[in-house]
């Protein structure tokens, strides 16, 4: 369901605001690392770029599935995206990797309590059914 536009000028300017603090905030560490300073001018116009750069972003991701006849964005489609950086890609790679790595070992541990808990279970109706023998 499509969020109205009056409802979404607030969200967007909570993103804008929470971009332009993260941008401020991450100025300010390389500031006092590299004992530089940043204007305010910069940190604004620093903060639009991301933020316009963002939503480029969402657009192009949504029409790479929409391109894919897909309605979820997968990570697929983030490589794409990034496939004109190549340390970026790179990164998100190896991130991807260690993600679908984790997730498999999640899904096997799953599967292992899975397979323990009905071999409990089916030990517990054998003894109950014994039981059952013994009392009648």
């Amino acid at each position: 369901m499509a969020e109205s536009s009056e409802q979404q000028l607030p969200n967007t300017k909570r993103l804008q605001a929470a971009v332009h603090y993260t941008v401020g905030s991450l100025c300010q560490e390389i500031a006092n690392d590299k004992q530089v300073s940043f204007s305010k001018q910069a940190v604004a116009a620093i903060s639009e770029i991301t933020f316009r750069q963002c939503e480029t972003f969402t657009k192009d991701l949504e029409m790479f599935a929409r391109h894919a006849k897909r309605s979820t964005i997968t990570m697929d489609d983030v490589k794409l995206l990034a496939r004109r950086s190549r340390s970026l890609h790179a990164h998100i790679s190896e991130q991807s990797n260690e993600i679908a790595a984790n997730d498999r070992e999640e899904k096997e541990k799953r599967k292992r309590s899975n397979s323990a808990g009905k071999r409990r279970s089916d030990g517990d109706s054998a003894v109950a059914d014994s039981e059952d023998h013994i009392i009648e």
